[in-house]
């Protein structure tokens, strides 16, 4: 799916996209990009040289998936979500709060490769829609392989019951949200023993394409996997999710994007 070029570009933007994560949303020459305004989702490619695949790119993550357009691949196999407790580190990006991992969290095979689980981040709302409808809030758990290639698994939530894996960090969320002008954007926050497991809840369906990052450098060759079952948070926690985030990053959701000819496949009828 991706060539040997591909494969060395992405691995330089992959570590590209982990400096921006840590630079503020902004990229090597302090080019600041949001989601309204001047520096909105519709002008990022102007922003900078390193964000041209934000508006040049034709293969641009999120979408819209149309159930009924969406193609049936029997040869999609279940998604091998090997996951377990691991250390981690919460951190405010400036355009999202992110829970990083260590090399324990765990892997998940996709089309045969293994992917090791780097980092979680959420949106709200959701950036992905499902036959236009967007949900409250989208999880991203973002995996690289050992040459540079990116998957990310999707989940998305609407309000109702809480979600228990949330219940781990509520304390580490407040503690980031308490700390607010006192920290640094970007200094991470150990937040312990984090079980990933109960993340693996509803990966038996699932819709597969092929696009990119959601947010600048919006690199592309990314294989998504977006979960078909729709998961619940209650309103408290979303508003946690989203509280250390200042002004209209707390609306980290940038448009959905045309598809420009790509298939969405499922692997479940």
């Amino acid at each position: 799916m991706i060539n040997g070029t591909a494969k060395k570009s992405a691995t330089c933007v992959a570590l590209l996209y982990t400096c921006f994560l840590v630079n503020h949303a902004c990229d090597s020459d302090g080019v600041r990009f949001g989601y309204s305004g001047s520096t909105g989702p519709k002008y990022w490619g102007s922003l900078s040289p390193n964000f041209t695949m934000c508006s040049k790119g034709r293969y641009q993550s999120p979408i819209n998936i149309l159930k009924d357009d969406s193609v049936y691949n029997p040869k999609l196999e279940p998604l091998e979500m090997d996951y377990t407790a691991a250390n981690t580190t919460i951190v405010d990006n400036v355009f999202n709060i992110a829970l990083r991992c260590d090399d324990t969290a765990g892997t998940v095979k996709v089309d045969g490769k293994k992917y090791k689980l780097k980092q979680l981040h959420w949106h709200s709302p959701s950036e992905h829609t499902i036959n236009g409808q967007r949900f409250a809030v989208e999880l991203h758990m973002v995996h690289y392989s050992d040459d540079g290639n990116i998957t990310v698994i999707a989940v998305l939530y609407r309000h109702g019951k809480p979600d228990s894996f949330l219940f781990q960090i509520k304390g580490k969320l407040a503690e980031l949200h308490l700390e607010g002008c006192k920290a640094e954007k970007g200094d991470p926050l150990p937040a312990g023993l984090v079980d990933m497991r109960e993340l693996k809840q509803g990966a038996h369906r699932y819709f597969r394409y092929v696009g990119s990052l959601t947010a600048p450098p919006c690199t592309e060759n990314v294989i998504w996997n977006i979960f078909g079952e729709i998961r619940e948070m209650s309103k408290e926690q979303a508003g946690a999710l989203m509280a250390p985030l200042h002004g209209s990053y707390r609306h980290n959701c940038r448009p959905t994007q045309p598809l420009h000819g790509r298939t969405v496949q499922i692997n479940h009828m």
